[in-house]
């Protein structure tokens, strides 16, 4: 979504080229690559490299080669040293703070993590997408000169991100529209921390709804994990409804406008664009005060903080899961326990993301980052 909208908002100011992984796109100036056939039953991480290797030998002619999470900072890395050319890379998330990812990869984390360290360190600009992400960068690859780091916060198309009205869509999604609710969307992963959602939601109100729009598991075990709490949660209330296929933007939308809240009670999250989905389309957010969450967030005009004391090892885990657990569902009550406010920390959401983070104002900072480096 991130490359997405800033190659939308650079492309009037830049001639910008896009090498993607996956099926063909049908976008001016935007090549597809798939898996090599060789590699196409290897681990994922190789697979990956397969992927840049190609993208690496096609960057040819550019003046400048900017990467985006680990899967393709090998390519950026390479296509600079085989081009002559500077790299920016945008960093999402760190390998260091994902170590969970070894459920997913096997030995494929230690070369993903190879692959993050070693582009981080050649390349000529890192940009974070927070505040708090830069930190973690710092903290994670010590090597690198603080100077090299800098802030451009993720973004969110306000013309396209917008309040939706439309209970009966929200009927065909088995929501009722006439019920409080709170929502949650993500990919079913630790660093969501779902499964501490799922705690919380058996202490809310009984006539609130619990939306969970939740899909791509990393791996089995999470996904059975994630199953038997919605099970275990349905025993002890109803109004849960589990959605997991991808929505349309408009469905999504008309989810999000209806919330009563939006919850993000993920314990590793650089910036989060979906907060700011939720955010655009009017409903207050509430999140955990971890990573750039905090710098999204102003707690009590645009939603509430859940705190949390973390553990130092890397993955995100709270100290106390009990406590964390509690002030999440505390947190949800309040909010929910006093519609009008909720109603205008939705709106002062919505003009806090028009203020602070346009694509517009995100490419010109991209394109001042661009420029220093000619």
């Amino acid at each position: 979504m991130h490359v997405s909208e800033l190659v939308r908002a650079l492309r009037p100011q830049l001639d910008v080229v896009v090498r993607a992984f996956g099926q063909p796109r049908d976008e001016a100036n935007t090549f597809a690559y798939l898996v090599p056939a060789e590699l196409t039953g290897a681990n994922p991480a190789l697979a990956t490299l397969g992927v840049d290797l190609q993208i690496a030998q096609d960057v040819a002619g550019a003046d400048l080669v900017h990467s985006h999470t680990w899967y393709a900072n090998g390519a950026g890395h390479l296509a600079s040293l085989l081009h002559g050319i500077p790299h920016v890379v945008t960093a999402h998330s760190l390998e260091p703070l994902r170590p969970w990812k070894a459920e997913q990869l096997g030995g494929g984390y230690r070369v993903s993590s190879w692959i993050e360290a070693t582009a981080f360190a050649g390349a000529a600009k890192v940009i974070a997408v927070s505040e708090g992400m830069r930190q973690d960068i710092l903290r994670s690859y010590p090597f690198l000169d603080e100077e090299k780091v800098s802030v451009v916060y993720n973004g969110i198309d306000l013309d396209r991100w917008h309040p939706v009205d439309d209970d009966e869509q929200l009927r065909s999604l088995g929501i009722d529209p006439d019920r409080p609710s709170v929502v949650f969307v993500g990919r079913i992963t630790r660093q969501k921390g779902l499964p501490y959602l799922l705690k919380a939601a058996a202490k809310l109100p009984k006539d609130v709804q619990l939306i969970l729009c939740a899909g791509a598991p990393d791996t089995p075990e999470i996904l059975a994990e994630v199953k038997a709490g919605v099970a275990a949660l349905k025993k002890k209330r109803s109004g849960v409804v589990w959605i997991d296929r991808l929505l349309s933007q408009y469905e999504l939308s008309a989810v999000l406008t209806k919330a009563t809240t939006f919850v993000c009670p993920s314990v590793y999250e650089p910036l989060g664009i979906v907060n700011l989905e939720a955010m655009a389309c009017g409903a207050p957010v509430v999140g955990t005060a971890t990573g750039g969450i905090p710098e999204v967030i102003v707690d009590g005009v645009t939603g509430r903080l859940v705190p949390i004391d973390q553990l130092t090892d890397g993955t995100g885990t709270p100290v106390n899961p009990d406590r964390f657990v509690d002030d999440l569902a505390a947190t949800l009550t309040e909010v929910l326990s006093d519609p009008e406010a909720a109603r205008r920390m939705g709106e002062a959401g919505r003009l806090r993301a028009e203020s602070d983070f346009s694509w517009g104002r995100i490419a010109t900072q991209t394109k001042e980052i661009y420029e220093s480096l000619a």
